[in-house]
């Protein structure tokens, strides 16, 4: 760390304390949103041969604490000096070209240079999760071990708060021949060895799946499919120009994070101000403020982390925003709702939100991170089609008129130039437009495949290099709408019910104040289907307990004619990705074992 404060760029002023007219006060100032150099939007072949570039220049990464004061910064000039130095040592250990580096990804500065270190060493970085939930010591042990033992890793490194956690999850793992903090290794030696240029056909790094509907896969990603991406996203779909700033509470785990605000900003010479996720849980109006104060024209969210804004934040404290900068307001990663993009816009209109900055848009870690993007300027549309249809047809009937039965889907634009997507049903045959189906990517930017994972490659990857996204949705125009997770339809009677459907029902009960629900369905040995709602509530009396549960019941078959079982549970209990998002697979996991329902299962079931 005191080699990075060395390197920053500081001013010291006479500290005025009445008990030492000797002390110093650091006054750290965050890098400039216009660069020093002219701008160039990731026209490079490679990761380092693109931070070679914005070493050039003055701009850089900005990390936060919790109370919104800037505790560090990380120039890419540093960024780029660290690394070098840090890859050195990294040979040093006696790892070799292609070898595998696990790195927890704190939001710190020694996360970024310990992974720009593994590209200028011809080292694999692949980023890991910190906890959800610290309370869940065992299960992320397990999760941590699991990654370390799949990827096959040589070095693990985390720093003070989780190297404990590294440490116990490295047991037992013969191929691992370092695990320890960035400031043990800062204190080997860095020998003179030759750092190698990258090369586009190399493994850039691998990315873990966030979990939520299987155990984590490593996504491989090439150089080239990286800079393809990233080249699409800062040219098409952000538009990037000369005067733009990004801010992110987004973990550097998930590939959001990882390539849409760490390496996309660094490959456009673009500066970034960042909170750590846990910060923004707690706080999120720290992040709106971050935006406000420096002018940051880039941000981008899961849905859930604008409905956290919309809940957290008081109308006091619109008075000391200014979100009028913020023209480029990133929204994906998990089903959009409109209500949630709505009732975030009508929040902070007085605080000088538009509309307007809406960039809703559609990706996956399969392909580096995007597919699509709607167009900026232009906020959010979005169709409502005929809910019947949709159900028994598979058919997006848009609707002219009010007073029926409705889903409504938001458009995520077109895909970024040298991609392609398209729709085919349950025979593999193209989809023309309005029917739902799988969605299917073809592209530039598609992984090679799962590491050390072939049974999984050949089931993703389909002939032709269409990557099975698992999704399902729509084309309308050549705009793409996505209407679920092919594993969240539950099969009823021949029917396909969207487990959204079923949670907005519990969700939009008053007593489910927490508003969170998971829905799956369950199929017993004699191949009949049911469906489970798990639902977080903070009801206490049994008769007011009973009360929902079979107003619940009633509605579920109302809705869609099938029986519904409903469990009420704990606030928070209900389980998560790493990248927050709430994981039916768990969900489902954790009720079978509950109610001791393993038996009664079909096989089909239980390994779903």
């Amino acid at each position: 760390m005191s080699a990075t404060i060395a390197n920053l760029n500081i001013s010291l002023t006479q500290a005025l304390d009445s008990k030492s007219s000797n002390e110093l006060t650091i006054a750290i100032e965050p890098t400039p949103t216009y660069n020093s150099r002219a701008q160039r939007l990731a026209d490079f072949d490679t990761l380092t041969e693109a931070l070679e570039y914005a070493a050039s220049g003055t701009t850089g990464y900005n990390f936060y604490d919790a109370k919104g004061n800037l505790r560090s910064t990380l120039t890419y000039r540093v960024l780029r000096d660290n690394a070098r130095v840090s890859a050195r040592r990294l040979l040093g250990l006696g790892l070799v070209s292609g070898d595998r580096v696990a790195i927890v990804a704190d939001t710190t500065p020694e996360f970024v240079e310990l992974f720009f270190a593994c590209r200028y060493a011809g080292l694999i970085p692949f980023a890991m999760p910190v906890p959800v939930n610290l309370g869940s010591h065992a299960v992320y042990v397990q999760q941590l071990h699991g990654i370390l033992q799949g990827s096959q890793a040589s070095a693990a490194l985390a720093n003070e708060d989780y190297i404990n956690f590294l440490g116990e999850a490295a047991e037992g793992l013969q191929r691992l021949r370092w695990v320890g903090t960035p400031e043990q290794l800062a204190e080997l030696p860095a020998p003179d060895k030759k750092l190698q240029s990258s090369q586009p056909s190399e493994t850039a790094y691998l990315q873990y799946t966030s979990g939520s509907t299987r155990t984590p896969r490593g996504v491989i990603i090439t150089e080239r499919a990286l800079m393809s991406n990233l080249q699409g996203i800062v040219r098409n779909g952000l538009e990037i120009h000369p005067g733009d700033r990004a801010a992110s509470w987004l973990p550097f785990y998930h590939d959001m994070g990882l390539v849409g605000m760490l390496m996309a900003p660094m490959v456009a010479q673009v500066s970034v101000d960042y909170l750590a996720t846990r910060d923004f849980a707690i706080r999120p109006l720290q992040w709106l403020r971050l935006i406000s104060r420096n002018r940051c024209t880039v941000a981008f969210s899961q849905p859930f982390g604008l409905k956290l804004c919309t809940l957290r934040v008081r109308d006091s404290d619109l008075e000391d925003l200014d979100l009028s900068c913020w023209r480029a307001a990133g929204v994906g990663a998990e089903m959009i709702r409109p209500d949630i993009l709505r009732n975030f816009a009508e929040k902070f209109a007085p605080a000088g939100f538009s509309m307007n900055a809406f960039l809703p848009c559609y990706g996956l870690a399969e392909s580096t991170l995007a597919v699509t993007f709607s167009r900026t300027g232009y906020g959010f549309q979005s169709l409502r089609v005929d809910a019947g249809a949709l159900i028994d047809k598979k058919i997006a009937v848009r609707l002219q008129v009010d007073g029926r039965k409705y889903n409504e889907f938001v458009n995520c634009g077109r895909p970024l130039p040298g991609h392609t997507v398209k729709i085919i049903d349950d025979a593999g045959q193209k989809l023309p437009d309005l029917r739902v189906g799988s969605v299917l990517v073809h592209g530039t930017s598609i992984m090679t495949g799962y590491f050390n994972s072939p049974e999984d490659t050949k089931s993703a990857l389909r002939p032709g290099n269409w990557l099975d996204t698992g999704d399902l949705g729509f084309l309308f125009e050549d705009n793409l709408y996505v209407t679920g997770r092919r594993t969240d339809v539950i099969i009823v009677n021949g029917r396909n019910i969207r487990a959204q459907d079923v949670e907005e029902l519990a969700e939009q009960q008053p007593e489910v104040r927490a508003r969170e629900a998971s829905a799956f369905g369950i199929t017993d040995t004699n191949h009949i289907t049911t469906i489970v709602l798990v639902i977080e509530c903070r009801l206490t009396s049994t008769t007011d307990r009973q009360s929902l549960t079979i107003r619940l019941q009633r509605l579920v078959y109302m809705a869609f004619g099938v029986n519904c079982l409903v469990e009420l549970v704990s606030p928070h209990t209900l389980p998560r990705t790493s990248s927050g998002k709430l994981s039916r697979f768990a969900a489902r996991k954790g009720f079978i074992q509950r109610t001791d329902l393993a038996d009664q299962l079909s096989v089909e079931s239980k390994d779903r």
